[in-house]
């Protein structure tokens, strides 16, 4: 959802106007056992990785769910390490280094609110936010393994004691939780960015008269 109305990526796509495109590759649902194998589809030599100049990698909430109640999203909490470890392994291997890419925390479960949200559809309570801490703390330590940036989410958030305002159910991020993400990541951002030209002339700047000279 991050490209909806107040989405932490249209909020960075707006920021990087004229520098960059910001491409959207979150699958709705999707765990790392599934995104590790079809990362080479996503991105690759061939679709521009040599200008590519971050790569965030989001994952936790759905590989966090509670094996017995979600087993189809639930992947072990030693296997969602290793499929980052993966991930991050393949663009360092299509030439993205290490200082490109940004590890992102899952956020907190507000449990309360999701409870509603499963209970709703019949089903128990499938994610408790201790076990997400623990993906959140795996994902902090890959990061370190493997050299690259990473944003502490679930963390962050929590040091506000009440961070259900940054959840739309419990477990996706509300509007306030996408500036909150959107502010944090463009920390991370701003120094890769900075140094990236504006894309074409300022209207003002372009030669009315002899438009190639400015356009060409």
């Amino acid at each position: 959802f991050s490209f909806q109305e107040h989405g932490w990526g249209a909020f960075l796509a707006e920021r990087l106007v004229r520098k960059c495109d910001v491409v959207n590759r979150g699958l709705s649902g999707y765990n790392t056992r599934w995104a590790k194998v079809i990362l080479p589809r996503l991105i690759s030599k061939n679709s521009g990785a040599e200008s590519t100049v971050a790569v965030t990698i989001f994952f936790g909430a759905n590989d966090s769910a509670l094996k017995d109640l979600n087993p189809k999203q639930h992947v072990p909490l030693e296997e969602y390490a290793a499929n980052l470890k993966s991930m991050v392994q393949y663009l360092k291997s299509i030439d993205i280094a290490e200082d490109r890419i940004i590890l992102i925390t899952p956020p907190p479960l507000q449990e309360s609110a999701w409870e509603k949200e499963c209970l709703a559809k019949g089903d128990k309570l499938n994610r408790r936010n201790a076990t997400t801490g623990q993906y959140a703390q795996a994902c902090v330590q890959v990061a370190r393994d493997c050299g690259t940036d990473v944003l502490d989410l679930w963390t962050l958030m929590q040091k506000n004691q009440d961070f259900s305002a940054y959840l739309s159910d419990g477990l996706h991020l509300s509007a306030k939780g996408n500036s909150f993400l959107a502010a944090q990541i463009w920390k991370h951002l701003e120094n890769k960015v900075s140094a990236l030209p504006f894309l074409l002339p300022y209207w003002r700047e372009v030669d009315h008269l002899h438009p190639e000279a400015s356009l060409l």
